[in-house]
């Protein structure tokens, strides 16, 4: 019997996939507990249609995101921060205060989106990689300043 998976299920199959597997298996277990449905025209149909519109909105996304990647790339943030020996500011700069500055601005970042390899504690422009999409990342740029020297 031919069925098309509607969940994941672990090492049997994912969802949109066809697969041909025992008729008691498929009425008893995938069918009944809804991990599967049984393919016929009406059902491929349906399976067709879900996997387009999924693909449109994944272009939508990507469109979102790639113009989201041009202003964040066009946009500079400054910190103000008090200044140590050797231009060493106090702490660093967390993810959370380039969250709420850019929130600020009017733009919203999820924390867990921006890559930070090193933590910014030197005065000075860095960059800051934000993840919008697979893929797509913008590069930020965060700039200290000594707040004494404004």
């Amino acid at each position: 019997m031919k069925v098309i998976f509607i969940k994941d299920l672990k090492d049997q199959g994912k969802k949109g996939e066809i697969k041909e597997v025992k008729d008691g298996y498929a009425k008893n277990f995938l069918i009944k507990n809804k991990y599967a449905v049984l393919l016929t025209e009406k059902s491929l149909e349906k399976l067709n249609y879900d996997v387009n519109s999924e693909k449109m909105k994944e272009k939508a996304n990507i469109e979102v995101a790639e113009k989201f990647k041009k202003e964040l790339e066009n946009l500079t943030l400054q910190f103000k921060t008090k200044v140590g020996k050797n231009n060493k500011i106090f702490g660093s700069i967390s993810t959370k205060q380039i969250c709420d500055e850019l929130d600020k601005k009017g733009y919203k970042v999820n924390k867990k989106d921006l890559l930070l390899k090193v933590p910014i504690s030197v005065l000075g422009t860095h960059k800051v990689i934000v993840q919008l999409h697979k893929g797509i990342h913008a590069n930020l740029t965060i700039q200290l300043i000594n707040e004494d020297r404004e």
